[in-house]
């Protein structure tokens, strides 16, 4: 086999990979993606993804998991920029809204339910969402509010926005509005930014 499509000889084919799916993903929804359609944007023989992935689903898995980094990792930067408690969940969820709305289909594999099994992540999503539970939660912990209850709360609002603004039903200002109200609403006056 001396086709160039067959020997692919540089840097990490997995990566390679995931990188091409990644880029596929920005343009259609993960449901659309193809293992031959990945080895074709990666440049490499249509067999050559069932090397790192047992099927289609395994790749969807892996891009779901880094879009989930992604997402964990704008929402800490938000919330670690913001000069007060309540500025920091303002900005996290604002981050959270943003990403949906920006990115769609990387939201969407996220939280597909038969890519990431609710109550069954795979071993490198599970850690992830944790991280993104702990830093909503400490953000609502350090604003004044119960963190069990009111991160859980935080994220189904911002989660809701995101998805509804994503999908078209208002534009992602009057989310990121209705998330700052909301937040106002339920903070005590005490955590009020100076």
């Amino acid at each position: 086999m001396s086709s160039s499509r067959s020997g692919y000889h540089h840097g990490d084919l997995a990566r390679a990979l995931e990188d091409a799916a990644m880029q596929l993903l920005a343009e259609k929804p993960a449901k659309e993606i193809s293992l031959r359609e990945v080895a074709r944007a990666a440049n490499v023989s249509h067999n050559a993804p069932y090397h790192h992935f047992a099927d289609r689903n395994g790749l969807i898995k892996a891009i779901a998991e880094r879009s989930m980094a992604d997402l964990l990792a704008l929402v800490r930067e938000a919330i670690a920029a913001s000069p007060d408690p309540r500025a920091a969940l303002r900005n996290g969820g604002g981050a959270y809204i943003r990403f949906a709305v920006e990115h769609p289909n990387a939201f969407d594999a996220i939280y597909d339910p038969t890519v990431c099994v609710p109550g069954a992540p795979t071993e490198t999503m599970a850690p992830l969402i944790d991280g993104l539970e702990e830093a909503l939660g400490e953000a609502a912990l350090a604003a004044g509010l119960d963190r069990v209850v009111d991160a859980v709360g935080f994220w189904g609002l911002v989660h809701g926005l995101g998805t509804l603004s994503a999908a078209g039903h208002f534009p992602i200002e009057v989310a990121l509005a209705g998330y700052e109200s909301a937040v106002d609403r339920m903070l005590p006056t005490s955590a009020s930014s100076p």
